[in-house]
């Protein structure tokens, strides 16, 4: 079952394309293939960063696997100087940035909480 993931953190805006490059780098590899990635979208609002995915099977499944991949740790070594967390001090990993779905709505099923 498809399933989704929103990580929030911050960014300088002048960030933004380089961000976006090492991704496209990122994704024209084998990871997100390997991830069950479907989609990826990056938002910037101001000095937040927000990376939203979506996966072919369980997020947190994709990002436990992701965190003992080689691909994975280089991307996020080469990001950390541009992405900071959103909360210093409860950060370890991506997972400790993920937002947490409180509602969604689809015509087929309506508004669900």
């Amino acid at each position: 079952m498809p399933d989704r993931a929103l990580i929030v953190a911050r960014m300088h805006p002048e960030n933004a394309e380089h961000i976006a490059k090492l991704f496209a780098e990122s994704d024209a590899g084998p990871l997100p293939g390997i991830l069950g990635v479907r989609r990826r979208h990056l938002f910037g609002y101001r000095d937040l960063y927000f990376h939203y995915v979506e996966f072919d099977g369980d997020h947190r499944s994709a990002l436990r696997e992701a965190a003992g991949r080689e691909d994975f740790q280089e991307l996020s070594r080469r990001l950390r100087p541009l992405v900071d967390p959103y909360d210093p001090d409860s950060w370890k990993s991506p997972g400790d940035a993920l937002a947490a779905e409180f509602y969604q709505w689809t015509p087929d099923s309506g508004g669900r909480r």
